[in-house]
Order: structure tokens, then sequence, then C-alpha cells
């Protein structure tokens, strides 16, 4: 059985009209590390947020399983999903001490494996959380967020904010955790440096859709990535061909539309700052 089934997921956003999601279908085995791979828009976070049961999806032919168990009307224990938004909380910005912080999500019953990410993460308890950078705040939320054991964990770019040697340490610790205790990783970013060995599966998304749905990694001689790609090409080598091919898709899908990106030259200017100041409204 699969750790994450995923079958006829369809999303629209709230208010939208445009698929954030359209017919997602795949499976990620136990133990496995897959990366989401694909530029802005591509839904990646949509996807981790479902899956984590944080959108609700109305439709009655999608079924997400996790861990065996409906996401939505039975959702299993050990899902841990961290994502950006944490560290704009109010709540996590407060004159508090990081080691009273932690103590009061429960690091004092895991301390073993606190104390590890601690190390790990290089985080020093007496730090104030209303005075620290958001790079080591960001290291406190996931101290906090993986200090208890995980089955799935979802990861939603935590780790933009880590300077190269912390992020290094971060990775290979949950690495080790995923091979140890068969737990299973899904993985969004934009930064692919130092993560050739991190994922067994890599995944392309474009526009909401699964171009390339999990597919083994590394590139080896008859592997299916082996059809686009020489053996061994580097992750960044893909990353970065899979995201040109959507760019140049997406930019011929806008001309059809009659849509552009970027400057537009026959956009009326203002010739000096007083014609420009005149034309601006500023509400306060």
């Amino acid at each position: 059985m699969d750790a994450i089934s995923v079958k006829k997921l369809n999303y629209v956003h709230s208010g939208g009209h445009v698929p954030a999601l359209l017919d997602i279908n795949f499976g990620s085995a136990a133990g496995s590390r897959t990366l989401l791979i694909g530029a802005n828009g591509a839904g990646k976070s949509t996807l981790l947020q479902i899956l984590a049961g944080k959108k609700l999806v109305n439709s009655s032919d999608t079924e997400i399983h996790v861990k065996g168990k409906d996401v939505f009307r039975d959702t299993p224990d050990g899902i841990t999903y961290l994502g950006t938004e944490w560290a704009m909380n109010p709540v996590v910005r407060g004159d508090i001490r990081v080691s009273i912080f932690l103590d009061s999500v429960g690091g004092y019953r895991h301390k073993e494996r606190r104390d590890r990410l601690l190390d790990i993460l290089d985080i020093d308890l007496d730090w104030r959380m209303h005075q620290i950078s958001d790079g080591e705040r960001r290291r406190v939320q996931l101290c906090f967020g993986l200090m208890v054991p995980w089955d799935i964990l979802l990861l939603d770019e935590v780790t933009v904010d880590l300077d190269v040697l912390v992020r290094d340490d971060l990775l290979k610790f949950l690495k080790s955790d995923s091979e140890t205790r068969g737990s299973t990783i899904i993985y969004a970013t934009h930064i692919f440096d130092g993560l050739n060995d991190f994922p067994t599966h890599v995944v392309h998304m474009h526009l909401g859709s699964l171009v390339t749905p999990p597919s083994s990694w590394p590139v080896l001689p008859g592997s299916p990535l082996n059809i686009i790609f020489p053996p061994y090409t580097p992750l960044y080598s893909v990353a970065l061909q899979w995201l040109k091919e959507d760019r140049e898709k997406r930019r011929n899908l806008e001309r059809i539309n009659g849509k552009t990106r970027g400057a537009r030259q026959q956009q009326d200017v203002p010739s000096d700052s007083e014609t420009f100041y005149k034309k601006c409204v500023f509400a306060y």
C-alpha cells in the first residue's frame, strides 16, 4: 500500500475559475522522498496543503488516502506539514525565550530528538523570538515541527531562509530519518544545490498538472527519465530544462490568449515626475 495515494484530484481556489490542480493521480511509497519541481504557480503548495488536510476538496470523484485513511474524513496521525507562513505568525514573533517556547509545545516530551535538532539547526535556547532573524526563526520552526517523530513529512519551501551549512546538515538528518524509520517525505523547493543525493523520486508539475509523475531518481540507464536525460544528469540540469520548457509553453499559451508578461512597449509613461505623481493615487 502506498503511504500517499491520490486519484482524480481537481481543485479550484475559492472564487477562481482556472483549476489550480487538474486530474492529479499519483502514489508515494512508504520511505520514499519525492521532490516537487515546477515554476511558481505550478500547484505545488496547493497540492501539499490538500495532502495535509488544510484545504478541502469537495469532488466525490477525488480519492486522497494517507496511510490508508481518507485525509479529510479520517485524518491519520503522523502527518507533519511545514510551510513558509509559520514565520509570519504574530505568536512566534512575541517576546518569548526559545527554550520556553519549545517546552510550551511539548519539547520536554521529545527531549532526545529535540536536542539532536537543536545541534543540527545550531539553535541558541536563550534566543528571544522577537529579536532573532527570519533565518533563525525558521530554524526554530523546523525544530518545533520535526521534534515529534513523523510518518509523512510535507515540506513547502521551508529551507529558503537557511544558510548553506545548516540546510545541508538538515537534509542529511531528514534523509537518515526517512531511511531509518521508513517515513515518507514530499518536498517542494526552488533550491536544487546540494539536493542531488536527497530524493528517491522527482515530480514535474506545470500549471496544475503532473507533466512527469513520480519517477525514480537518479537517472539510471533504462529508467523512465533516461528516455529524456542521459544517465546521472544532475538534478539542477533536469530542473532547469523542465522550467525552460514550462516557460515556453506558458508564453505560447499567453500569446494565444492575447496576454503578455514583462515590459509593455506601448505603455503610456508620464514624461516627468510631476506628471507621474499627479497620476498616482495614494490610499491611506
